[in-house]
């Protein structure tokens, strides 16, 4: 008897990738492009150094979209060596905010270590200082039919 068949063995399997410069963090920053996340699903873990976030990201580089619609997918956002987070534009009293990131981009500062900026909707950001670029983006669910039924769109 054979055991059903999972979502990795799928053409489509899913994003599990690492970032430990600039070029590799563009890649995710890609593939995160126009990710949804409740406010209440951002971690900062001062001891460990670590910060995360539960995005709903919009799967750019699924090759299937015309066949069965546009989807989502719950992924983990993991930033490692982060000394520091800071975050403009945004109201964390409102437990029911839903941010949408647009961007991530690294600035190299002096000393070799940097800033990881997280760029948001609506002029919002969230600011990472870090020694170095260690990131990880690796999908956790299956993918879903995004509920808009449509493509993110940016109008020039």
């Amino acid at each position: 008897m054979s055991d059903d068949a999972t979502f990795e063995d799928s053409h489509d399997k899913p994003v599990n990738i690492g970032a430990l410069d600039a070029d590799d963090l563009q890649v995710i920053s890609a593939l995160c492009q126009d990710a949804v996340f409740p406010i209440t699903e951002m971690r900062w873990q001062a001891k460990a150094q670590r910060f995360a976030l539960l995005l709903n990201r919009f799967r750019w580089e699924d090759p299937g979209q015309d066949r069965h619609g546009p989807e989502r997918v719950q992924s983990l956002l993991v930033f490692d060596n982060v000394l520091g987070v800071a975050s403009q534009g945004i109201d964390r009293s409102q437990s029911d905010m839903v941010l949408s990131l647009l961007s991530i981009a690294w600035n190299t500062g002096d000393d070799g270590a940097g800033e990881i900026r997280l760029t948001l909707a609506g002029d919002g950001a969230i600011r990472l200082k870090a020694e170095a670029i260690e990131a990880g983006l690796r999908d956790v669910t299956r993918p879903y039919r995004a509920p808009s039924r449509s493509a993110p769109d940016h109008p020039a």
